[in-house]
């Protein structure tokens, strides 16, 4: 018998390991500490993004047609395999391919996750669950990632053999929890042809529905203009708070005070759930207004309380925009579809980066 409660808990726990990497948070330190200079760091960086933008629709595509659990456990092996890299790898090539394995393991979670819990609630007959889903776990994903950002010291004290390690014992456990998963199929997948005919069938159902659904495309570029506003603004906030006073003491607790916006934020919105979609779209750009103001002031704390207030509601905005496209996808490209969605933020993202930087600076 499907036990729905031990699916969606396993998926908090993988959730929960998985983003409470201090390593991976602290990569360029661990580098730069390592000898590395910043133009092969950004080299590396590169390495990493472009990885992950040509691979984003593939992943999908893969798991849609081979299953969600497959990707879930590909995912984790790609950690252990970019972790093992870190640890062994002395020149700058090494830690490219090292990058790419990473990229790959949040490729191949990405979207995957999500189709998974969704079409498991389906399944159960409890779909509506699925806001309050979301909730929680993107509350867990930026208190456990903003968990290891702090931790960025305690990487920095055991070295990069020792950080990678710890990362690779977490992912190693999240694949455990992996394997306990139960495989869903809130529709019935096409398993005729070969696997290329498979894979290309899935991509052509995705991209008909994209051109046919043209409402869900523009809540996904809707949601990507404006969510990367926040998310932009507390990057370049990294810069801007030292170079207006705050002390670097306490540059870690205020980012990790910013970072804690987005939890409140994605669990304030379930009590928004009976609000038409419209309404707390307004609400969140106005609140993303405010929070993009208050970051442009010089005040050390008002800055703070200007990302805090961005990433609140941006994860309001993201969560309940998640739980929209759900409902409105087909299950069995539900993945991919979600892939799609993520490339769209990140080519938004790619866009939008040189401007907030000089409306910033």
């Amino acid at each position: 018998m499907f036990n729905i409660k031990k699916q969606i808990r396993n998926i908090y726990i993988i959730s929960t390991l998985g983003s409470f990497q201090i390593a991976g948070a602290s990569w360029v330190a661990l580098l730069a500490a390592r000898g590395f200079s910043l133009a092969e760091i950004g080299i590396a960086e590169g390495v990493f993004h472009i990885a992950s933008l040509l691979f984003e629709i593939p992943s999908g595509v893969i798991s849609d047609v081979f299953g969600r659990k497959k990707c879930m456990i590909l995912s984790q092996c790609m950690f252990i395999l970019s972790a093992l890299l870190m640890i062994f790898s002395e020149g700058l090539l090494g830690i490219c391919v090292s990058l790419v394995a990473s990229a790959f393991g949040y490729n191949f979670a990405s979207g995957t996750r999500e189709a998974l819990a969704y079409d498991s609630l389906k399944v159960a007959g409890q779909e509506e669950k699925y806001l309050a889903y979301s909730s929680v776990e993107y509350s867990i994903y930026r208190i456990s990632s903003a968990c290891a950002t702090l931790c960025a010291g305690l990487a920095l004290l055991l070295g990069h053999r020792r950080a990678n390690f710890l990362d690779m014992v977490l992912s190693s456990i999240c694949l455990l929890f992996c394997f306990r998963l139960k495989e869903v199929e809130a529709e019935q997948r096409q398993f005729e042809g070969t696997i290329g005919a498979r894979l290309l069938r899935c991509f052509r159902e995705c991209l008909h529905f994209l051109t046919h659904n043209g409402r869900s495309l523009s809540l996904m570029l809707f949601n990507s203009i404006f969510g990367s506003i926040p998310v932009l603004t507390a990057f370049f906030l990294q810069a801007r708070l030292t170079e207006n006073g705050l002390s670097a003491t306490w540059l870690g607790p205020g980012l990790f005070a910013i970072t804690l916006g987005g939890a409140v934020g994605a669990k304030a919105v379930t009590a928004l759930a009976k609000w038409d979609y419209r309404k707390v779209a307004v609400m969140c750009i106005l609140g993303i207004a405010v929070g993009l103001a208050l970051s442009l002031h010089t005040m050390p704390l008002v800055m703070i309380i200007g990302g805090f207030i961005g990433n609140l509601f941006d994860d309001m905005l993201q969560v309940r925009t998640d739980a929209l496209l759900n409902e409105r996808f087909p299950s069995a490209q539900r993945a991919t579809l979600l892939s799609a969605s993520s490339l769209t933020f990140s080519l938004v993202m790619v866009l939008m980066s040189p401007l907030m930087g000089w409306l910033l600076s």
